[in-house]
């Protein structure tokens, strides 16, 4: 779950709502900087369904009692996190082989990113184990789609590692979007067709829940992205995580837009 700060209350997104703005964000990408993507569909419905493990969760989300409101996806356990991202590869499974490669993909790679868990022996042991059963899943899955007709070129090294960079980068991209920006923000290690680059960020409006934003340099196809996620209002604290779920599922929901344009 993402926050995202109003002057109604804090406004939470979904995993998965999150996921679909990602979506809607690679399938508005390439140009003849940054380049094509293969296979199109696949990589747009992996995109799209990165964060498909936290949808039990999100239907019971647990309460941080520290801050009222419900965990954030940085705030959770490191268990409870493994748990959420071991069941994400079953689930995509039947979206597709490759979507639930490029599944487990992303999430092997947020642990190898993000490094945390390696300040507790605990965690780390969690997570090793984890990566462990992850990496021998997708060697398993890579040499099924190797023997794959259609999926054989878009199972090389040079490929994935190009499709899971843009997951990674339309990730952080929606991540920003939904959280709301503040001024400027950057997201490195961009492919384009000939190396990587730095996307600059700049918000020239906000209200209402709307914000435009100027991207440097361009990278979608079409000179404007219109971009929409929702979120659910919690306009008070809870100390009882039954009450503030039960706050969250009721009818407060909010529509959460941005205009991406270049600057």
């Amino acid at each position: 779950m993402l926050h995202r700060l109003s002057k109604q209350g804090l406004i939470c997104i979904a995993q998965h709502s999150h996921a679909w703005l990602s979506g809607q964000i690679a399938q508005a990408w390439g140009n003849e900087h940054f380049g094509e993507f293969a296979p199109l569909k696949e990589v747009c419905l992996s995109a799209q369904e990165h964060d498909i493990g936290w949808l039990s969760w999100e239907q019971a989300p647990t309460l941080n009692p520290q801050t009222g409101y419900p965990h954030k996806f940085s705030e959770l356990p490191t268990r409870l996190h493994v748990d959420i991202w071991s069941r994400a590869r079953g689930l995509a499974m039947p979206l597709g082989e490759y979507v639930a490669l490029l599944v487990s993909l992303h999430g092997t790679g947020l642990y190898e990113r993000f490094r945390s868990w390696q300040n507790s022996k605990t965690s780390a042991q969690i997570v090793e184990d984890f990566l462990k059963c992850e990496y021998a899943f997708q060697a398993d899955l890579m040499n099924t789609l190797q023997r794959d007709k259609y999926y054989a070129p878009y199972v090389t090294l040079d490929v994935i590692k190009r499709n899971i960079k843009l997951i990674a980068t339309w990730d952080a991209l929606s991540i920003i979007a939904c959280q709301g920006f503040t001024g400027q923000e950057q997201v490195a290690q961009v492919p384009t067709i000939d190396g990587e680059t730095t996307l600059k960020l700049t918000l020239k409006e906000s209200k209402n829940n709307y914000q435009l934003v100027t991207v440097s340099p361009w990278p979608f196809q079409d000179k404007k992205v219109d971009l929409i996620c929702e979120g659910r209002l919690l306009q008070q604290t809870f100390s009882d995580e039954k009450a503030m779920q039960e706050a969250l599922m009721s009818d407060h929901g909010v529509s959460l837009g941005t205009t991406l344009i270049p600057d």
